[in-house]
């Protein structure tokens, strides 16, 4: 980005600059009366571009918020209007993942209903078709929402993704279905996408870390609770009311979105502060304090490759891409196998089956409580010992905590399935490795929220992509490998790549502000 973009970014209005100058003696005074208690408190320096110090020059045509407490600047709104947006992206980040997984149980009633072959892979196709889904959106909704908002895209994804997912619910034949679930999963990716983006939007960098726990959980939750609810819905009343299920929750979420929410992305909402006060004063130089100088056309055109040109050009990105993708791919690969390991070694019945997946989703739900926790209290802790400086790789020490957790939750589930051990004791395993992930694939989105701030959906949504295509190929090749290796070696072997990307965090804890500094990324 341009020296001119970067000050621009920086400066402030003059307007708030002569309400500073113009305060009352009293107010000083009374400032320095409280001096003493402030002192007591950790003074903290975020990273967060919205967030930097806008006194340093005074450029009359510079239109930024109306001083640190402006009610406009969502940082600012009531608690009530926060948690209003914040719960309601996060409930629809858990509605779109549910979607994936819930269908699963009532395949084989898709295959006979349609009369279709039954081969096992149409219908691996039909249920992963929705995943690859999730890795093409990313590339429309990434760029869409840092150019007109994140409002707008919200809404129209919203509305598709219900059309598509009644299509699916209506469909006649097999082909039908895999090509409405693809476009189901393109447009309901969008809460996964730009969820982390919208709080970082909202909540400061030292105080989203429970926020950011309870979004990362949807997309790891839904495939847990999907299965189980799906088995007894699609036995109850038939495949079909799987869709209608998610369309009438997912229906009354949207509607209470595009209700009680609002813009957040403060790009957006400066620029059209400007366009009115452009409109109202006729002085069509001013311009935004995060304006980046480009034309629309231009900026369409960067915000388009941001994605990849992160996940190519950024080591931070593509290397916590990749660690996420794998972990990711292996949750599903290990959700698509369970049916066939314990029917086959341990007779449970099709019903019961479904209960297996409780194992990881207790993992979860207990690595939910501690890097909820235990993430902004870390940061807190690790800045006020560094003059106060939050950097965004104090993100990952939860991770760097718990990242030995996925490669031996593995070893254990491999090796006791093989040897047909008493059930708990894969479920066990089963239940580190949930906290294993959970841990991973929150402190990477909050890792890279906390480092890319204003192009934090472009980052996530490189994030989504990897994953995506991993979560939805990998699971392809789970049986064959069991058929091939045994569970056993099978597991193992994967448990050794785990193991390979365990250090990762470390690298970029010590390395990783050298490398943001050393090698940025033109964005």
């Amino acid at each position: 980005m341009s020296e001119k973009a970067d000050s621009q970014r920086q400066s402030a209005t003059s307007k708030d600059l002569e309400a500073q100058n113009d305060e009352p003696n009293h107010k000083n005074e009374n400032n320095e009366n409280h001096a003493s208690s402030d002192s007591s408190k950790p003074q903290f320096k975020s990273t967060d571009a919205r967030e930097q110090s806008s006194s340093h020059t005074n450029d009359p045509n510079i239109v930024d918020w109306d001083g640190p407490t402006d009610p406009q600047n969502p940082r600012n709104w009531t608690t009530k209007a926060k948690v209003a947006n914040t719960s309601l992206v996060i409930v629809l980040c858990l509605l779109t993942p549910l979607a994936s997984s819930m269908f699963a149980p009532g395949v084989p009633q898709v295959l006979r209903d349609f009369n279709s072959s039954g081969t096992a892979t149409i219908a691996e196709l039909v249920v992963s078709i929705y995943i690859l889904g999730f890795a093409v959106g990313p590339l429309i909704i990434s760029p869409l929402s840092e150019i007109y908002g994140r409002y707008p895209v919200y809404l129209v994804c919203n509305i598709f993704f219900l059309i598509f997912t009644i299509a699916c619910a209506v469909s006649s034949s097999i082909s039908q279905l895999i090509v409405f679930r693809f476009f189901a999963g393109c447009f309901g990716v969008c809460p996964v996408t730009l969820g982390g983006a919208s709080i970082s939007d909202l909540i400061p960098q030292e105080k989203r870390g429970a926020s950011m726990a309870l979004f990362g959980m949807g997309p790891l939750l839904g495939p847990v609770i999907g299965p189980i609810a799906g088995a007894y819905l699609a036995a109850a009343e038939g495949w079909r009311w799987t869709f209608w299920v998610i369309t009438i929750a997912y229906g009354v979420c949207s509607i209470l979105h595009a209700w009680l929410c609002k813009e957040t992305y403060s790009v957006v909402l400066l620029a059209r502060k400007t366009k009115k006060l452009q409109k109202e004063t006729g002085n069509m130089e001013l311009r935004s304090a995060q304006d980046d100088g480009l034309t629309k056309k231009v900026r369409i055109q960067r915000a388009a490759i941001r994605p990849f040109k992160m996940l190519v050009r950024s080591p931070i990105v593509s290397l916590m891409a990749i660690y996420a993708a794998f972990v990711y791919g292996v949750l599903y690969l290990l959700y698509t196998t369970f049916t066939f390991v314990f029917e086959e070694y341990y007779g449970f019945s099709s019903s019961n089956v479904g209960l297996t997946y409780l194992g990881s989703g207790i993992g979860m739900f207990l690595g939910l409580f501690l890097i909820g926790g235990a993430s902004d209290k870390l940061l807190k802790s690790k800045a006020a010992k560094h003059d106060g400086e939050l950097k965004p790789e104090y993100r990952l020490l939860p991770l760097m905590y718990t990242a030995w957790l996925i490669p031996v939750g593995l070893f254990i589930y491999g090796w006791t399935t093989q040897y047909r051990e008493q059930w708990a004791i894969p479920l066990f395993g089963t239940l580190l490795f949930g906290i294993g992930i959970i841990a991973a694939l929150i402190c990477i989105q909050q890792y890279l929220i906390d480092a890319y701030t204003l192009y934090a959906a472009s980052a996530v949504a490189a994030n989504t992509v990897l994953r995506s295509i991993v979560g939805g190929l990998l699971p392809l090749a789970g049986l064959s490998m069991y058929e091939k290796l045994g569970l056993g070696w099978g597991n193992s072997l994967i448990a050794f790549i785990a193991l390979a990307l365990t250090p990762v965090p470390f690298v970029f804890y010590i390395w990783g502000e050298r490398i943001r500094k050393s090698r940025p990324v033109s964005l």
